[in-house]
């Protein structure tokens, strides 16, 4: 497969798994930063088996259709559409959670905001909103780690409330609450004990932009700074929150300082930034007293 549309060609003298893995492998081989692991995952999707099973049986030959469909996946693969995207899932604090181009991709870097609301609050009962949910991500993640917790997901995007309510009901989850709405418009006027977010923070004009082009751009950047939802959250949490409650924002690797400030003139103590695995400042937290 030295390049997309090869292997069904193919396929009556080279058809055996090893075969396929391998020249999808070298096709993928500029065009990803994981050539193999992608090429196992979608042959594994295509199959409908888990990966271990691509290692364990190399030898077995596949058919033209199975041939034919794995080789368009890794066409779509080969012209930079997500992975994600391709299989329809992605995992997220150990959740297998189904996303499709309406919401935002889950990244690791976001578990650290899950790691943050459940360091701030014991098992004890709480009252905690998700604003700009997508797929649920952070949202489910919560309910499962704290099935007393009564989660409140909002977003403006319809398409994005079903993608989340689709994964809560597959996952069994029953403590969250969806709303349609932008940010806190649809809260009226309740009050949590955390209110969460990882909002769009990429300024319009960032190259980085480019890259992330099949995910939906509403997710990505709020407008010519990438400050603007920060901004808009760090104000509006402020009749949102219980005295003592806390704000948990996700937020650019350049961002932390404006956001600190922009919290502490909004009237928030206790502002403080953590870093995600790669070193980089991804995570505030301010307390509303």
């Amino acid at each position: 497969m030295a390049e997309p549309g090869n292997l069904a060609d193919k396929a009556a003298a080279q058809a055996s798994i090893a075969a396929a893995l391998a020249r999808a492998r070298a096709a993928l081989h500029t065009r990803s930063d994981s050539p193999q692991l992608d090429a196992e995952l979608l042959l594994a999707y295509t199959l409908r088996r888990p990966r271990s099973y691509l290692g364990a049986h190399p030898e077995q030959r596949l058919d033209v259709a199975t041939l034919d469909r794995f080789e368009r996946l890794m066409g779509r693969r080969a012209h930079g559409e997500p992975l994600a995207y391709l299989t329809g899932e992605r995992e997220f604090w150990s959740l297998a959670l189904a996303v499709t181009p309406d919401v935002l991709i889950p990244r690791p870097e976001t578990e650290l905001a899950v790691e943050r609301c459940l360091a701030l609050r014991t098992d004890a009962h709480a009252d905690v909103v998700d604003l700009g949910t997508g797929c649920g991500a952070i949202a489910l993640a919560l309910a499962t780690e704290r099935p007393v917790w009564h989660l409140v997901a909002t977003d403006r995007s319809s398409a994005a409330l079903d993608v989340a309510q689709g994964n809560a009901r597959r996952l069994g989850i029953n403590n969250v609450e969806f709303l349609r709405g932008d940010w806190f418009k649809p809260l009226n006027g309740r009050r949590f004990e955390i209110i969460v977010s990882n909002p769009p923070y990429v300024a319009a004009a960032d190259p980085a932009l480019t890259a992330l082009r099949f995910e939906p751009v509403t997710a990505l950047t709020p407008g010519n700074t990438g400050m603007e939802a920060l901004r808009i959250i760090a104000l509006g949490a402020r009749e949102h929150l219980v005295p003592g409650g806390w704000l948990v924002l996700e937020h650019g690797t350049t961002q932390a300082s404006d956001l600190a400030r922009a919290l502490v003139a909004a009237g928030f103590t206790r502002v403080r930034c953590y870093a995600d695995l790669a070193g980089h400042d991804r995570v505030t937290e301010a307390q509303w007293t």
